[in-house]
């Protein structure tokens, strides 16, 4: 199975935080993570890297949440990011963030469930 094919599949974690530096440091060093500057045009972006496959990423909260508290995320991947959205709406949750694109990633969004968690569905770009 690839996480970045298969609907419903958790496929990407990514920390935000706003001492990206400071986390490399920890993370690398506790988990012996490989990170490197990632490919999310005009956003400072670090790949985290196991075994030599990229797994998740990090990066500082975005300019309209400056005082966005630390935490993780989940991507689960979806067929389609817009239908997955008006889907969780209809089923009681909230779409938090509306479905927005990534150059060169995809499509998210970031989506509340009925209980109060949080979790983003994301529609991969074709891969090469």
């Amino acid at each position: 199975m690839n996480p970045f094919e298969q609907h419903g599949a958790f496929s990407w974690c990514e920390l935000i935080t706003p001492d990206v530096p400071a986390a490399r440091d920890f993370y690398g060093q506790l988990m012996g993570w490989h990170l490197k500057e990632g490919p999310v045009a005009g956003v400072p972006y670090t790949v985290i890297e196991v075994a030599g496959k990229e797994i998740g990423g990090m990066a500082p909260p975005p300019p309209n949440k400056p005082d966005m508290p630390p935490m993780w995320g989940a991507y689960i991947t979806v067929e389609d990011v817009k239908k997955t959205a008006e889907q969780a709406e209809a089923l009681g949750g909230k779409v938090l963030i509306p479905p927005m694109q990534v150059e060169t990633v995809g499509q998210f969004a970031l989506i509340q469930d009925p209980q109060g968690a949080t979790f983003c569905v994301i529609e991969y770009s074709p891969r090469d």
